[in-house]
C-alpha cells in the first residue's frame, strides 16, 4: 500500500468514525430519516479500512522484514519496559501510527520514590508528580534533526484504577481516536534520524520541549520531559522508530538500544550517564 493510499484510509478511517458518533448524538434530538441499522454502516467501513491497512502491513513484514536500527536508549536511570516488542509484533496491538515495534518505559528508580501500583477503587486517580517517571529528561538516540515538536497539551492524571481505566477506554480513548494521532499521541516529538529513518517521543510533559523543527541534535542531548500527556493511563515514555515523518502513513521500524537491546515486558533496566559512553545494566 502507497503512502499517498495509506493517508487517504487514515482520514477517511476517522471521518467514518466521527459520522458513527455524531449520529448518536443527533439522535438524540431527532429522528433520523433512515433505518437504525444503516447507522452502523460508517462503523463497519472504519473497522474494514482498519483491517485491510493491518493486514497490508502485516504482509510487508513477512515479505520484507525491516532489519532492527541500534540507537541510544532515550533515557539514563533504572526504567522498567512495558508493551513490548520482544513479547509481540505489534507491541501495541496495531500497526497504527507506526508503532509496530514500539515500547513504553517507566521509570522504576531504585532509591524511590516506588512508583504506584494499578489500584481497584482509590485512589480514582493521582497527579502526575506521583510517578517517579514524570518530569524525567528525554535524550536523542542519536545526532539528528528535528522534524516535528508540539507540547501544548496538558498533562492529565493518571488512569490507574478500575474507573479511570474503564474512562480510559469507553470515553477518553474514543475521543483521542476522533481527534486523529495528535490527540492519541499527545505532546511528542519526531528526530529526523537520517537513512530514512525517524525517532518518535510521545506524551512529552506539557511544555518541556527544549527544541524545534529544523533544530540539529546530538547524541545524550536533553529534548524535554518525560509527561502524562495523550492516551496514557499514567506518565511514561512511548518510543519508536518509522520509516517517514508522518505518523499516519508511517509504518514501524524495529529498534534495539545499544547495550540494553529490547527489553521484555518487566525487565528493569539502568542506563548510566554517558561520560563519555553509557554503562549499562540489564536485572
Amino acid at each position: 500500500m502507497s503512502v499517498g493510499l495509506r493517508k487517504t484510509a487514515a482520514v477517511a478511517h476517522r471521518l467514518l468514525w466521527v459520522v458513527f458518533f455524531a449520529q448518536f448524538v443527533v439522535r438524540q434530538f431527532t429522528e433520523l430519516p433512515y433505518n437504525y441499522w444503516l447507522s452502523w454502516l460508517p462503523a463497519l467501513a472504519a473497522i474494514g479500512i482498519s483491517t485491510a491497512t493491518s493486514r497490508s502491513a502485516r504482509k510487508q513484514i513477512e515479505t520484507d522484514p525491516p532489519a532492527p536500527v541500534e540507537v541510544e536508549p532515550p533515557v539514563t536511570g533504572r526504567w522498567s519496559a512495558l508493551n513490548s516488542p520482544a513479547d509481540k509484533v505489534p507491541s501495541h496491538g496495531t500497526h497504527h501510527l507506526g508503532q509496530t515495534y514500539a515500547i513504553d518505559i517507566t521509570a522504576e528508580p531504585a532509591g524511590g520514590p516506588a512508583r504506584p501500583k494499578p489500584v481497584w477503587f482509590w485512589p480514582v486517580a493521582r497527579r502526575g508528580q506521583a510517578y517517579p517517571a514524570f518530569g524525567e529528561p528525554l535524550l536523542a538516540v542519536a545526532d539528528a534533526t528535528v522534524v516535528h515538536a508540539a507540547d501544548d497539551q496538558r498533562d492529565h492524571l493518571s488512569r490507574s484504577s478500575l474507573v479511570g481505566v474503564l474512562y480510559f477506554w469507553l470515553v477518553e480513548g474514543v475521543g483521542r481516536t476522533l481527534g486523529g494521532a495528535r490527540r492519541v499521541v499527545g505532546n511528542h516529538l519526531v528526530l529526523d534520524l537520517g537513512e530514512g529513518t525517524y525517532a518518535v517521543y510521545a506524551h512529552v510533559k506539557q511544555g518541556s520541549l527544549a527544541v524545534r523543527p529544523g533544530d540539529r541534535v546530538t547524541v545524550g542531548q536533553e529534548l524535554g520531559r518525560c509527561g502524562n500527556s495523550g492516551n496514557s493511563t499514567e506518565p511514561h515514555l512511548h518510543f519508536s522508530l518509522m520509516d517517514g515523518p508522518d505518523m499516519e502513513t508511517a509504518r514501524g521500524i524495529p529498534f534495539t538500544w545499544r547495550g540494553v537491546g529490547v527489553p521484555a515486558n518487566g525487565t528493569v533496566f539502568t542506563v548510566a550517564e554517558r561520560m563519555p559512553s553509557p554503562h549499562v545494566s540489564v536485572e
